[in-house]
């Protein structure tokens, strides 16, 4: 499972994934679609969202893109 990261750059967001820099964005939710769309992508795992404090804020789960279920 990977992991992805949201978190403040200076007035920016940057979304990590497995310690690697995946992209900026300007709002924090652009931010978050980006970070859902690159786990779903790579089979799924832990969203941390940070506050504008740096600190962990809230979790979620993203499922697997390739979910045979459909549901992912």
């Amino acid at each position: 499972m990977a992991a992805a990261h949201v978190a403040p750059n200076g007035t920016n967001w940057n979304l990590t994934g497995d310690g690697t820099l995946i992209s900026t964005h300007r709002i924090q939710e652009d931010a978050l679609t980006a970070a859902r769309q690159w786990l779903g992508a790579n089979g799924g795992g832990e969203l941390f969202i940070h506050g504008e404090d740096g600190a962990v804020r809230a979790k979620d789960t993203v499922a697997p893109g390739n979910d045979p279920s459909g549901r992912g």
